[in-house]
């Protein structure tokens, strides 16, 4: 039998458990006998009532309680490792990362499991994720999954930059993606344990990318899977504007791109990245905000204090270029040439 961890981090948001739980648990059952899934909350230090809540209204449902805020990084890790995940006797076959603004549907984890199950080196999928209150609008946090250009600009299918399209059934195929959205994300165990689950210094934004991009260095492939939808609402967490956010997608950008790149491009993507970056800091403050602006240059801060260690921790992975990279420059192509969706991107993917 497969078995199946589908495991909610929460933080202080009882107001989404009460929304979306009962969808998650409603929608969860794959039937048969050859699969079982079982739905765990993770709360990562909740301050408001949502441990009680969930004590109250769902006694039987497993929790793992931790004892502090360790952000969606190091919060995961902690929760699928309380599941056995660091041990070779784990009691899950997949996990599945799910968010807790996340609406599901009937029967949306067989699919999923079952394209992952035909090959093994499929390692991590996605849903087909869609929003929550335009529900035929791909959602931006994954959409019809994950890709970045040759600077490490992250984009989807259905999503480029801020520009969502509506879903008419244009990416209904399978398809391999560079990362899957840490929104509904499924991973096979032995690949999280074997690849090190999340890096815990990302504290949030950008670790799923990574995550993938390391998946995909050592072998693996990521895919999309159409015939499962789940409905995100987006920003049950942060705001989708905020100072902290920039911060954290600048830095992490920057720490993933310096982890993972192959030798041969990394001075250079960095060193545009690193101008890139000063342009947008500049593009913020002439638009009246100061706190994104000061938020890019902190980023930039943070990212030299890490650098030691980051240097470490790229000597221990595996670079290379890998399947599914896109080879054009999008701000090229969004911004001057006018191309908004996926399917006028006019660059190569790495096969």
């Amino acid at each position: 039998m497969i078995t199946i961890a589908i495991v909610i981090l929460n933080w202080n948001g009882r107001p989404m458990l009460e929304r979306f739980l009962p969808s998650v648990l409603e929608c969860s059952p794959v039937g048969g006998t050859d699969m079982q899934a079982t739905v765990v909350v993770a709360d990562n230090g909740s301050t408001d009532d949502s441990v009680p809540f969930l004590r109250q209204h769902y006694p039987d449902l497993p929790l793992v309680l931790l004892d502090k805020n360790y952000g969606f990084a190091e919060g995961y890790n902690r929760a699928l490792a309380a599941l056995g995940g660091n041990s070779p006797t784990a009691n899950y076959d997949y996990y599945v990362l799910l968010n807790s603004d996340v609406e599901c549907t009937p029967g949306w984890v067989r699919p999923v499991v079952e394209m992952m199950e035909r090959d093994p080196q499929v390692a991590v999928a996605q849903p087909k994720l869609l929003m929550y209150d335009r529900k035929d609008t791909f959602e931006y946090a994954g959409a019809a999954g994950g890709f970045i250009d040759a600077f490490g600009y992250p984009f989807c299918r259905g999503r480029l930059f801020m520009t969502l399209e509506q879903d008419r059934g244009q990416y209904d195929d399978e398809a391999d993606i560079f990362w899957a959205s840490g929104a509904a994300m499924f991973v096979k165990a032995d690949v999280w344990r074997q690849v090190g689950g999340f890096d815990p210094d990302f504290f949030a934004h950008m670790e799923e990318i990574d995550f993938c991009w390391r998946v995909k260095n050592t072998g693996y492939r990521v895919r999309y899977c159409p015939r499962a939808t789940v409905y995100h609402v987006g920003g049950g967490t942060l705001p989708k504007s905020s100072p902290f956010k920039t911060r954290l997608n600048f830095r992490n950008n920057l720490a993933m791109l310096y982890k993972n790149l192959p030798a041969a491009r990394l001075r250079r993507v960095m060193a545009i990245r690193i101008v890139l970056d000063w342009v947008a800091a500049l593009k913020f403050l002439a638009e009246g905000h100061r706190g994104e602006s000061a938020a890019v240059r902190q980023a930039h801060r943070e990212f030299r204090t890490l650098r030691p260690q980051l240097r470490k921790k790229r000597a221990g992975l595996k670079q290379g270029e890998v399947s599914a990279t896109y080879q054009g420059k999008l701000l090229l192509e969004y911004y001057l040439l006018g191309n908004k969706t996926f399917r006028d991107l006019r660059g190569r993917f790495l096969p």
